[in-house]
């Protein structure tokens, strides 16, 4: 049962909700509270009409020795370093198969950026194609060669 209740918690999973009396037998609040307490919204387990509810301990997820949970999975991914891929300008490419190329190979390029990054590297020489984690990086570089454009990865922490 879904209920507002005026009163104070000790947010420990091992005690006793006990809403403080306000005057009303049951302490539900049904307009602004007068003890100045929280008002709150809370799942709890009433016996009887005038009893508190005890509120459910929170559920801890335990791994087996060996396996990573699923939290540190997304944490390690997080903190993996990024890498830069980037493009070479070359003179044996035309410049739309070269955006073709950007558009298959790296996922959500868009026509625009893919044009962009083109230009970028046709102008100063190279162009950051994406940044990713080591592992995309290599396989975006492999593709982008694959298709006979010059690309390469580096940490994209170090340097500008």
């Amino acid at each position: 049962m879904e209920t507002a209740i005026c009163g104070r918690i000790a947010l420990s999973p091992n005690h006793v909700f006990n809403p403080k009396p306000v005057g009303d037998k049951n302490s539900v609040c049904r307009g602004p509270c007068a003890s100045r307490g929280i008002l709150m919204s809370i799942s709890a387990t009433v016996s009887g009409k005038g009893g508190g509810g005890i509120l459910e301990k929170p559920v801890i997820e335990r791994t087996t020795p060996g396996r990573e949970s699923e939290l540190d999975l997304r944490k390690s991914k997080k903190m993996a370093p990024p890498y830069r891929v980037i493009l070479h300008n070359d003179n044996y490419n035309k410049r739309e198969y070269v955006v073709q190329v950007l558009m298959k190979v790296i996922p959500g390029m868009t026509l625009d950026n893919a044009v962009n990054i083109m230009q970028e590297a046709h102008y100063n020489g190279l162009s950051v194609v994406i940044i990713c984690t080591q592992a995309d990086a290599e396989e975006h570089c492999m593709q982008l060669r694959g298709n006979g454009l010059l690309s390469s990865i580096e940490p994209a922490s170090g340097g500008c």
